[in-house]
């Protein structure tokens, strides 16, 4: 039995295409595979179905990973909730995974009660009302099979217009649009209707809004990316145009970090703030936030600190394990 952390298992529900697969890999995971064996650690990836479990003693579990046994003195997962479009038919068995996982008596870094609250926009806000820049005001609407009802309409009374309307658990920028009144709402919540997505609705901050990525590490800053939006484009994200760059932390945020490091239980996160121009609002917090590649050396190195701070907060798991 080693006396570190030995592999990081991260489950994922791998229903990429070919190329954005391919893709995936130049971005990130080729770079955490390269990190984790310059640690002398392994770096895997699993969808949730290559894990088994023998459970016919409660008390002594034995967990398999690709026919594999794993030991929790050694390995740790990652279980960061992926709930794009396509991963619909995965989300329950993401958290039923990460369940069983927990109660097998294994280090998750990312508390599976965590990744729900984070995974949607409003939970986020509402699990950290009191922050010392403020949330972005929102609605939350489901899309379900009664949507011409409009009875969600009483929840839209006060939203100003224009107005962000996007999922409320998708990433990348997926989704986001603006909606210049009330029937370009519905026109949205009626396409919604389609994958019965729920839907946020936030007051637009303006063309220009910057998305300012603060990497938090063992409740340090360890760098900060300003993602820049192409043109009018609603949103920053790269997948919409926008560009990239690692720059300084701006002093105003740079006094909130404590807060939101006492309330976000993991050594690893991220927290994303937007720039109207006057002023901060708080955006999102992803506990997966991946090292985007403006900067190779940048990205290497947050992910060393990253992988560093799990190998760290599973050593004092398991010395409280054992005690």
């Amino acid at each position: 039995m080693s006396e570190t952390l030995q592999r990081i298992c991260w489950v994922f529900p791998d229903r990429e295409s070919a190329r954005q697969g391919a893709m995936w890999r130049r971005v990130f995971w080729d770079a955490y595979q390269k990190v984790a064996a310059e640690l002398g650690m392994s770096f895997t990836i699993h969808a949730p179905d290559a894990i088994a479990v023998d459970g016919l003693d409660p008390a002594r579990p034995r967990v398999f990973v690709d026919g594999e046994l794993v030991d929790p003195d050694e390995t740790a997962f990652i279980t960061a909730l992926y709930s794009l479009p396509y991963h619909t038919m995965d989300v329950f068995n993401q958290y039923a995974v990460y369940a069983v996982l927990e109660h097998a008596g294994f280090y998750l870094p990312i508390p599976p009660w965590l990744s729900a609250v984070v995974n949607d926009k409003l939970a986020t806000n509402l699990f950290l009302a009191g922050a010392p820049i403020p949330p972005i005001p929102t609605v939350r609407i489901g899309c379900g099979r009664d949507i011409q009802q409009r009875l969600y309409e009483p929840a839209l009374a006060d939203l100003t217009y224009p107005a962000i309307v996007k999922p409320a658990g998708w990433a990348s920028g997926w989704g986001v649009n603006l909606a210049r009144g009330e029937e370009d709402v519905r026109g949205l919540l009626s396409l919604a209707q389609g994958g019965e997505t729920t839907l946020v609705a936030q007051p637009y901050l303006g063309a220009g809004t910057t998305d300012y990525r603060l990497y938090v590490v063992e409740g340090r800053v360890q760098a900060v990316l300003a993602r820049i939006p192409q043109g009018d484009a609603p949103c920053s994200s790269g997948s919409r145009g926008g560009s990239m760059r690692f720059v300084d932390l701006p002093d105003e945020l740079a006094s909130t970090v404590d807060w939101f490091v006492a309330r976000i239980p993991t050594p690893y996160f991220c927290v994303d703030f937007l720039h109207d121009g006057t002023r901060y609002w708080l955006s999102e917090i992803e506990t997966d936030g991946a090292a985007g590649n403006p900067d190779a050396g940048v990205q290497h190195d947050l992910i060393a600190a990253r992988f560093g701070a799990y190998r760290r907060a599973h050593a004092a798991w398991r010395e409280a394990r054992h005690a």
